[in-house]
């Protein structure tokens, strides 16, 4: 017969033995979740952030760029330079594993280091490509975080116009900073799949807004009438299938990166199914009204989904903010040695000064759709096509590296001959009509606003407000837009 002490003992075993299968249930459950919304690194998740950080603000500048360009020319730059992308992103996806394959090969680890483009072209080309890399990538990451915040300053002013844009900028710009606490692309995995929901819904918002609204009064379409217009529309369309300056951290956060190669090409196709129906049927609907409203919000009519599109819109300009900011977060940790530092509130805490001087540019150039054609024409153009084509041609210049070279070129491009032709004829067509023409056209629209509107404006393109006493005396007469043939 047991004693009562071990009936006692036994039963703080059984007890002690209950509660570590709870504890482990919650710790499996705990885990799943995590999984499930935070630690992504899937093909799947890889086209979601491609797609998502594609088309964020632009979408809303479009139609303003249609407005520019005229229908056709829209809608045939979408297509051409959405190929000429995707063609740039599998250059970089095949740079990355080549660079990747040939340092594991030295037995370098990478497990808590996040391989960036810079280092890439350091690693297979040297110093002078990795500091030209590095100052292109980084600035045109900056003022790409700058033009998220203007957008979030420009979108929620059509829903709440108490304050000005510019306060609204200084309040988003504090709301953006959060993103400090978010590790790697890795761990964007729902908010990339939201992302892309809400960008869904906004397009498909825009088109059916805009059909059932139908044309105004008057409309007229005389796209294209002028030839710094016409540039300046097509600069942004170059900009908007640009979003390689991201492209390295996403495969890196891949658990295979090496399935990249087609991912952004069919990101590329489905955008192009959200793009061409908004932007043709905003500029259909509005024509040239569009010319002095880059943000189509400005010209639909005030309802619940618009105000549900543009709160969306909101949320989808702070995951791009942080899609943009996070490569620079990365820069300046490796800087200041804090890369590998396993304290997220360290690391965030290391990483609040690079968002400070974005803050800043936005509150300077406040310029909705004009600075997207100048980002576009002065960086992407060397960013996202000039120095991937050139990086792969020196890349595999020699023989050896040819035939040594971990990704051949698929044959139905003609393998290597046809790989550099295309590379030559897109370094030749950027340089030329994107950053000669798209360059000269976007700064000379630039500088048009700053002379204009002038730098640090309070409100850029509001309409103009109206004295307390005359608002009072009577109602403004209805804006024309709004009233159909």
């Amino acid at each position: 017969m047991a004693a009562p002490s071990d009936k006692v003992v036994e039963t703080v075993i059984a007890g002690n033995y209950v509660e570590m299968e709870s504890e482990g249930k919650q710790r499996d459950f705990k885990s799943k979740v995590s999984k499930l919304f935070w630690h992504g690194g899937s093909a799947y998740d890889a086209w979601f952030s491609c797609a998502s950080n594609q088309v964020a603000q632009v979408l809303l500048t479009l139609p303003y760029s249609f407005s520019q360009l005229g229908m056709l020319s829209g809608i045939s730059f979408q297509l051409f330079y959405g190929l000429m992308g995707s063609w740039t992103a599998y250059l970089i996806s095949v740079l990355y594993v080549e660079y990747r394959t040939r340092k594991e090969r030295e037995k370098v680890d990478f497990r808590n280091h996040v391989i960036q483009w810079f280092e890439v072209l350091d690693g297979l080309l040297g110093k002078h490509w990795r500091n030209v890399g590095l100052a292109f990538n980084c600035t045109f990451l900056m003022f790409g975080s700058v033009i998220q915040l203007i957008a979030c300053a420009s979108n929620i002013y059509y829903i709440n116009d108490n304050l000005d844009k510019r306060t609204w900028t200084y309040i988003f710009g504090a709301c953006c900073a959060t993103t400090v606490f978010i590790p790697s692309f890795r761990n964007y995995r729902i908010w990339s799949f939201l992302g892309l929901v809400m960008t869904t819904y906004t397009a498909w918002y825009l088109t059916i807004a805009s059909l059932l609204h139908g044309q105004v009064e008057g409309v007229k379409h005389s796209g294209p009438a002028k030839m710094v217009l016409y540039f300046t529309g097509a600069t942004n369309i170059l900009y908007t299938f640009g979003g390689h300056a991201v492209t390295v951290e996403i495969m890196h956060a891949m658990w295979k990166p090496e399935k990249f190669k087609g991912i952004y090409l069919v990101a590329t196709v489905y955008v192009l199914t959200l793009t061409i129906p908004s932007a043709t049927a905003v500029y259909w609907a509005f024509g040239d009204l569009l010319l002095n409203h880059s943000n189509a919000f400005a010209l639909l009519p005030k309802s619940h989904f618009r105000d549900i599109s543009v709160i969306l819109m909101l949320i989808h300009q702070f995951i791009t903010f942080g899609f943009a900011c996070t490569p620079l977060y990365f820069v300046w940790e490796k800087a200041i040695g804090m890369h590998e530092c396993k304290s997220m509130c360290k690391r965030a805490a290391a990483r609040l000064p690079v968002v400070i001087p974005i803050w800043f540019l936005a509150i300077i150039f406040p310029f909705f759709g004009p600075i997207n054609s100048a980002v576009g024409a002065l960086l992407v153009t060397f960013t996202v096509y000039i120095i991937p084509s050139l990086a792969y041609i020196f890349t595999f210049r020699t023989a050896a590296a040819r035939e040594n070279a971990v990704e051949q070129p698929p044959k139905y491009f003609g393998r290597w001959v046809g790989a550099y032709v295309i590379n030559i004829f897109i370094v030749v067509w950027v340089l030329i009509i994107g950053f000669g023409f798209g360059g000269w056209a976007s700064l000379t629209n630039f500088i048009h606003q700053i002379n204009t509107f002038g730098l640090f404006t309070k409100c850029y393109q509001c309409p103009p407000q109206l004295p307390p006493r005359l608002a009072n005396a009577a109602a403004p007469p209805l804006p024309p837009h709004i009233h159909n043939r």
